[in-house]
């Protein structure tokens, strides 16, 4: 079933983030929460806890001295007293029993994080369709807009999984940046990334190469920046971003790289996805209609 257009915006109930148990030595799971999210305080998780606010995978309540088990999935719901509407509106392009395609705008965070719970486009889709199993199957940031997967049913969850896993889904990106006319086009920027400083950042070091991007010059915008079409052939976090700011040409509207004015959206966008569809056999390609703008110069 294909369902164009934006969706609504329905009441929705919370969904709950899930965490997967790391490693660590704390003896309950009310002491290791406590410890993991320190921000969160200790009245607050205690709250949680008597309320069932805090679940295991299938959605039973868990008790504040229950043993902390690596690897088990626990769920719990995140509250923010008052949450900022986002007013930028979703596309869905496609739903099926699987799968559901989305277009994101840009600002409009994917999954519950920071001070957005219900803003965000997991809770809106899950409302939306009714559908509470609803899984995003890669990141996009906040910032960037575009086409995003979701896997619709976990019966299916890991062969669509695996398209980024092993590499086989086409990515194909769109950004405007600064013109780098001394460059010769197109060209494979390949570099190792790992966390930066702050903690949120990336940065390119030292050793084998661990992250891939084809960049191309599509078109002039005027006499200082470009369009750019930009292919990643691995999947780093920020990967874009910071290879774009590596070449000297970071990507308009881009805070954390290219030291852009408070504000600006960022003009990268996630134009296409192309896969050969591990139930089907079928080729599938989903596009955005999105568009990038050059921010309005001040005056």
């Amino acid at each position: 079933m294909d369902s164009p257009g934006p969706t609504a915006a329905p009441s929705r109930a919370p969904l709950p983030s899930r965490l997967q148990l790391p490693p660590g030595s704390w003896p309950t799971l009310y002491e290791g929460l406590c410890a993991r999210f320190p921000r969160v305080g200790a009245a607050q998780w205690r709250s949680r806890f008597a309320r069932g606010l805090v679940q295991d995978a299938a959605g039973r309540p868990l008790a504040m001295a229950a043993p902390w088990r690596v690897g088990q999935e626990v769920r719990y719901f995140r509250e923010v007293a008052q949450e900022a509407p986002i007013l930028a509106r979703e596309s869905i392009l496609h739903v099926d029993a699987d799968l559901v395609v989305v277009d994101k705008p840009h600002g409009l965070p994917v999954a519950p994080s920071g001070q957005y719970v219900n803003e965000t486009l997991l809770a809106r889709l899950a409302a939306a369709l009714g559908n509470p199993r609803l899984v995003p199957l890669h990141r996009l940031d906040r910032a960037t807009a575009g086409v995003m997967l979701f896997s619709a049913r976990p019966a299916t969850r890991d062969a669509y999984h695996a398209l980024f896993r092993d590499g086989r889904i086409e990515k194909t990106y769109e950004a405007l940046a600064p013109a780098l006319p001394e460059r010769a086009f197109p060209l494979v920027h390949a570099s190792r990334l790992q966390r930066g400083e702050p903690f949120f950042r990336m940065a390119e070091v030292a050793g084998a190469a661990n992250s891939r991007t084809r960049i191309e010059h599509l078109a002039a915008v005027d006499a200082g920046v470009w369009h750019y079409r930009l292919s990643p052939q691995t999947g780093r976090k920020h990967q874009l971003r910071v290879h774009m700011a590596a070449l000297g040409a970071p990507i308009l509207g881009d805070d954390l790289y290219g030291g852009a004015a408070a504000g600006e959206k960022l003009q990268l966008l996630a134009r296409r996805l192309r896969f050969r569809d591990p139930l089907s056999g079928a080729e599938r390609a989903f596009s955005s209609g999105l568009a990038l703008h050059r921010p309005a110069v001040q005056a």
